[in-house]
């Protein structure tokens, strides 16, 4: 048994993406935000058999986008222009997201980009869990490999 990230079509209760993963991974999740229309960027961590946003990039503001450090966050101007929150550290047991007809939701990890889009038709939700699963699982399913 290996540790992967599994992303589950969740109305048809099956794995559409098998990403093995290693404890401290990090990957990005994506999207057009929806107000401003400019990119959006969440960065997660895998810890353990849960998952960690760690910071969001943003390059400007919009409903749900800070202004200002609060809560022991942190918000800085980077050299690029993006404005990086940092010090989220929100940990989940799994993220659970419902693929944007305009927001072009996007994995970025092990150097690919995935357009969720191809995983699910847009507005079906999607979940991201750790989960331990067996190369023969891996193998029947859609794997991305290193």
């Amino acid at each position: 048994m290996f540790p992967a990230l599994v992303i589950t079509d969740v109305k048809a209760s099956r794995p559409v993406m098998y990403i093995p993963v290693h404890d401290g991974e990090e990957f990005v999740i994506s999207f057009v935000h929806s107000v401003n229309k400019r990119p959006v960027y969440d960065h997660i961590r895998v810890d353990g058999q849960y998952l960690t946003i760690v910071k969001s990039r943003y390059d400007a503001f919009g409903a749900g986008m800070p202004e200002t450090a609060v809560d022991g966050k942190t918000l800085t101007l980077n050299h690029d222009g993006m404005l990086e929150l940092s010090g989220v550290n929100y940990t989940l047991p799994e993220i659970k997201l419902f693929v944007g007809t305009v927001a072009q939701h996007a994995l970025h990890i092990k150097n690919k980009h995935i357009l969720l889009s191809s995983l699910v038709q847009p507005g079906e939700p999607l979940q991201f869990k750790v989960m331990k699963v067996s190369y023969l699982q891996m193998w029947k399913g859609r794997c991305l490999y290193d």
